[in-house]
């Protein structure tokens, strides 16, 4: 295997410039589905690296339960720098697989309470709280159990062309399933560190997806980004809603996502592309992270392969 074992753990370096760009030069549904699935491939090929490192380190271990046939010098060889970095894989693989489990299932018991909460509510589309608070989320339920929730604190802030941008908005993160694209690229990032960048973009992307889907639906970009800022601007001091939401987002002012989606509403639409071309920034940025993505699986790939080998050459019959 060589060094291509780790060649997985670093590549998603390559995917730094495309995160910046893709936002800037991309339809947001395009950008949003080229970083999830680079950021999905890349997390996979470093943890299935990890774990084969992590094979040559616990067989190390005295009293370990492989056999003794993986222990042997030939398989140590595989991988350079054996004795530390096999066993700097076992605890690095068990941090993973815990933060990212912890993460599935906190993910899970948030739907599940929020589901609760909405129980003694008619069971429609639309879910109105008689909260103060002015925020709003979509909560994915599968199905018709999706919902749309919103206060009455924020629905009396708001205009009727404003409240239609705002239920807009979040039928569009419902429809898209932009949940489950935050939580493959929050889990990512969890499985690998240098996969952060690609979630704070996925997170801004799906957004703008929605806003622009919602512009669509109610034939003004103008009444969306009055909206966003008009909820932005309410909603200071209200309680974090769900990513998917838009409360709980940085005020109108201040510096992040949101003014440069209220000034990308108020320009023209974005262009439909499927790929950017390649004799462009962002163009030769998506074709890097591509390259990155397949020489990680590729890499991962040829490592388990020749890991599978040594392992099945070493065990006596």
């Amino acid at each position: 295997m060589g060094v291509f074992v780790f060649l997985p753990l670093v590549l998603p370096l390559t995917a730094w410039p495309i995160a910046r760009l893709a936002e800037q030069h991309l339809h947001p549904r395009t950008a949003t589905r080229l970083l999830t699935g680079v950021a999905a491939v890349m997390a996979a090929c470093s943890t299935l690296c990890l774990a084969l490192v992590m094979v040559v380190g616990t067989a190390q271990l005295p009293g370990n339960p492989l056999p003794d046939g993986w222990s042997d010098p030939e398989v140590r060889a595989a991988v350079p720098y054996d004795e530390v970095a096999g066993k700097a894989a076992i605890p690095a693989l068990l941090a993973v697989l815990v933060v990212c489990g912890r993460t599935w299932w906190r993910h899970a018991r948030v739907r599940r309470r929020a589901h609760r909460a909405l129980a003694g509510l008619r069971n429609t589309e639309v879910a109105v709280l008689p909260d103060g608070a002015p925020y709003a989320y979509a909560l994915p339920g599968g199905g018709r159990r999706d919902r749309v929730v919103v206060t009455t604190g924020l629905l009396e802030c708001l205009e009727p062309a404003e409240r239609r941008a705002l239920f807009a908005h979040e039928r569009a993160h419902l429809s898209a399933r932009h949940h489950r694209f935050l939580l493959t690229v929050r889990l990512a990032a969890q499985a690998n560190p240098f996969l952060r960048p690609l979630r704070t973009a996925v997170s801004y992307t799906t957004e703008r997806w929605a806003d622009e889907d919602a512009a669509r639906t109610v034939g003004s970009r103008r009444a969306v980004a009055r909206a966003i800022g008009k909820a932005a601007l309410v909603s200071r001091g209200a309680p974090s809603a769900t990513p998917a939401g838009l409360a709980g987002l940085a005020g109108l002012a201040a510096a992040g996502p949101v003014p440069r989606r209220v000034a990308a509403l108020l320009g023209p639409a974005p262009a439909v592309r499927t790929w950017p071309s390649l004799f462009t920034a962002v163009g030769v940025a998506a074709w890097g992270a591509a390259t990155g993505a397949v020489v990680s699986a590729m890499s991962s790939a040829n490592s388990a392969v020749t890991m599978v080998l040594i392992l099945h050459a070493a065990t006596p019959l």
